[in-house]
């Protein structure tokens, strides 16, 4: 008798390990892909998403800037329209030395798979490799911008690394502001804003 209730109980452990090996397990929620910031300017906010997988190196860089408040009290000094509405406008520290970090090893869209489409936050620079803090925002598609590798002239193209979620609005307006038509030195003649947009703060949105 006792043996026969030995052999049963060893039965239903056994049925109710299989089980739990058996049970579906519930995967972890996947990490999100992009990192979301938030630019205050004197002209309202801007919601970004920024491209942690896609555009490492830049996106990296670029939070190194924020984390360390590096970006507080930089300007948007620069509109550049094309069309009756596109363009982009530019910000950083343009310069200021006592605010750059070294230079980011470059990241072209035909490496990332990014676009520099409508709401595009992108990188400026000079050589490939050269981009510090500086950055752009686009307003429509500006395709010119990305890597083309079999064209001619600079090939390399700009780092995009995220786009605006909200805040539109402002970056149009940003767009909008009127330009010294003798400031700023080559291409940029003429783009210059005359009063330029002061970014109180870049944060992370928690």
């Amino acid at each position: 008798m006792i043996s026969r209730f030995v052999t049963l109980a060893l039965a239903v452990l056994g049925a109710v390990s299989v089980s739990a090996q058996e049970a579906p397990t519930v995967p972890p929620p996947a990490a999100p892909a992009t990192v979301s910031i938030v630019m205050t300017t004197s002209e309202g906010a801007i919601t970004l998403a920024l491209e942690k997988e896609r555009a490492p190196l830049t996106t990296a860089n670029f939070l190194r800037y924020v984390d360390q408040k590096r970006l507080d009290g930089v300007t948007f000094y620069r509109a550049m329209k094309l069309g009756a509405e596109g363009g982009l406008i530019q910000g950083g520290p343009q310069g200021e030395v006592k605010r750059l970090l070294p230079p980011v090893k470059h990241e072209p869209t035909s490496q990332t798979g990014l676009s520099h489409v409508d709401a595009t936050i992108s990188m400026a620079r000079f050589a490939p490799g050269s981009a510090t803090a500086d950055f752009f925002i686009t307003v429509g598609p500006v395709l010119s911008l990305d890597a083309n590798p079999a064209g001619t002239g600079d090939t390399a193209g700009f780092a995009a690394f995220g786009h605006v979620v909200e805040g539109m609005d402002v970056v149009k307006r940003i767009l909008a502001a009127p330009t010294s038509p003798t400031a700023g030195v080559g291409v940029m003649k003429g783009q210059m804003i005359a009063a330029p947009v002061k970014v109180l703060t870049v944060r992370r949105v928690k």
